[in-house]
């Protein structure tokens, strides 16, 4: 089991989430941030005062896959998010050590997997 937690721009999120539906891949997390990595600092004038952008604004999203999921959730990701500039975004995968689904109490696999594939 892995968590795909990606960092894409915002105005690529409807694409990414197109992407992962498309892939059969459900149950995620989206919150919005701030971030800095490969973008050059940018300055804007607000009110006759240089304000200099250190910081862009980002999706972050968080996924919880089995094994056999991972490579079709970043295939996915990447495919949708890529612009092909700089800031386009990361993504990682991180291990995963238990899962327990509160509803049902699945557990590892069975929680990380699903519903509509189980009964396929």
């Amino acid at each position: 089991m892995k968590m795909v937690v990606a960092f894409v721009r915002p105005e690529k999120i409807n694409d990414v989430l197109q992407a992962l539906f498309s892939v059969q891949v459900r149950g995620l997390t989206i919150s919005r941030g701030q971030g800095h990595g490969g973008e050059t600092e940018h300055v804007e004038n607000y009110r006759g005062t240089s304000v200099k952008m250190a910081l862009a604004e980002k999706v972050r999203i968080e996924i919880g896959v089995s094994n056999g999921f991972v490579e079709r959730t970043i295939e996915a990701i990447a495919g949708a998010a890529r612009t092909g500039e700089v800031g386009d975004g990361k993504i990682f995968v991180l291990p995963v050590e238990r899962v327990v689904r509160i509803r049902t109490g699945e557990q590892d696999q069975d929680a990380v997997t699903p519903v509509a594939v189980l009964h396929q």
